[in-house]
């Protein structure tokens, strides 16, 4: 490989536009391109980021090393797959594809290659979830919950594959445990896809969660809250802070007898950066990234059932 890693973003829209700029910032990365089917739209962010622009992923066979691919979820699996056949590694924006069968072919052949495909679950990259993970401590109830001002962005799919499919990503990467029972329930009420869904999971090893999210809220908040024996943790996302409620040795601070409160707060960062260096420590040292294939492909197919559930509530109810 060159001494830099020549990368490429396909689609900048609104996130790949920053995935260029992530790029463009990185010393051992040389940014040789960036794809948008609008011809305009490429060389608006090909001129701010010092980069060729082109309207076809298929002219930059043979001249990247790795890509990040942002285009609307039905492309995923195409231009992932021509990619990764090629011989070039990927980070692929949530969720990983439309079907588990599309994600399992892409997983393929990334291992038949061993190739790194990397899933961009953002979250994962929030320096307050990155904190909370050492302390816990098998949950037994776990709550969260996604609400969002509306914007017409992300409208094409449900609010379960744009927004609640990051926190089921989180949970199961909190909880570790195959699924035993799921119940959805869901409404469209501005868009023509699920603007509004609740989902209740029962997993294997006897976690409960309860999962909410909304794009029609009046306020945007993004927070999880877990349950376990020796305690209570509240993760606020945007706030980038954790509170967290354990036993304590008779201090007062906690409204809880016999507990103590702690709160910790983290400074503002950047998680997409974060993520994109993840990525390209990958690409270098042949590692695993942190959100493997298999990782999304996981959330992809828990999303799924609950997207399922909700359709068929919902035909219910017209019958």
């Amino acid at each position: 490989m060159n001494e830099k890693i020549r990368a490429a973003v396909i689609g900048v829209g609104y996130l790949g536009k920053f995935h260029a700029e992530k790029y463009a910032g990185m010393d051992n990365v040389e940014l040789v391109g960036v794809v948008d089917c609008h011809p305009g739209r490429a060389e608006e962010i090909a001129s701010q980021v010092g980069a060729p622009s082109f309207c076809d992923y298929r002219n930059l066979f043979g001249r990247v090393d790795a890509v990040s691919i942002a285009v609307p979820t039905p492309l995923h699996f195409e231009i992932g797959k021509a990619f990764l056949e090629r011989g070039v590694d990927v980070l692929m924006e949530k969720p990983i594809a439309v079907t588990t069968k599309e994600a399992d072919a892409l997983i393929d052949i990334a291992e038949e290659k061993g190739l790194i495909l990397q899933v961009g679950h953002l979250e994962r990259f929030n320096p307050a979830v990155r904190a909370v993970k050492a302390l816990v401590n098998h949950p037994v109830f776990i709550e969260s919950s996604r609400m969002s001002l509306y914007k017409e962005r992300g409208t094409d799919v449900s609010v379960v594959l744009d927004l609640m499919i990051h926190d089921i990503d989180i949970i199961s990467h909190f909880v570790h445990s195959g699924i035993k029972y799921c119940h959805a329930m869901g409404a469209s009420v501005v868009s023509n896809t699920v603007d509004i869904a609740n989902a209740h999971i029962e997993f294997e090893n006897g976690t409960v969660a309860k999962v909410t999210a909304s794009r029609i809220a009046n306020k945007n908040e993004r927070k999880i809250r877990l349950f376990q024996k020796d305690g209570y943790i509240s993760l606020d996302f945007a706030g980038r802070s954790i509170v967290h409620v354990r036993p304590g040795c008779g201090e007062n601070n906690c409204a809880i007898p016999g507990m103590h409160l702690e709160e910790k707060r983290f400074a503002e960062g950047d998680a997409l950066a974060e993520e994109i260096k993840s990525f390209v420590h990958a690409v270098i040292t042949r590692e695993p990234p942190e959100v493997t294939g298999p990782m999304g492909r996981d959330a992809l197919k828990i999303a799924l059932n609950i997207s399922r559930q909700i359709r068929e509530s919902r035909q219910r109810i017209k019958e």
